[in-house]
């Protein structure tokens, strides 16, 4: 059985998910979760809150966990879709912060930058992943002849 990396961007990508996942829930779980119970919100609110920000954690976590698959795969078809949908979803959930940011707050935007600058480094690894030549790949010439 022949097991090793065939693609490092998305192992990187998939190291840097994980990580992402543990400090979005050592964040949540030390410094902002606990102020929710302290804070006049009601329990609905709280509640939501919470499992959103929980949602945020596990799919930081299966997105590592399918990247580092995914960098041992050999089938590049088998997985660009994939990487393309993580790929989106990211920069969704970025646009959203992002717009929801500005539209309270704008001074909130520079609160942003750090998380910002991670996701844009995240969302590069993967999509020089997806742009990674495999060895022994045929790169198929453009369909215009050139003058």
């Amino acid at each position: 059985m022949d097991i090793k990396v065939r693609n490092f961007y998305y192992l990187i990508a998939g190291i840097l998910a994980i990580l992402f996942a543990v400090t979005h829930a050592w964040n949540g779980q030390s410094a902002v979760l606990p102020t929710l119970h302290v804070s006049a919100i009601a329990m609905d609110t709280q509640t939501v809150f919470m499992y959103v920000w929980h949602i945020i954690t596990a799919e930081n976590l299966v997105f590592g966990i399918v990247f580092i698959l995914m960098s041992f795969q050999s089938e590049r078809s088998k997985i660009l879709f994939a990487a393309w949908m993580i790929v989106s979803l990211l920069i969704v959930r970025l646009m959203v912060i992002l717009g929801i940011s500005a539209f309270q707050d704008v001074s909130a935007l520079t609160d942003t930058l750090i998380d910002s600058i991670a996701t844009v480094i995240y969302v590069t690894f993967i999509i020089l992943g997806i742009k990674k030549k495999h060895k022994g790949q045929i790169v198929k010439p453009s369909a215009t002849p050139h003058p």
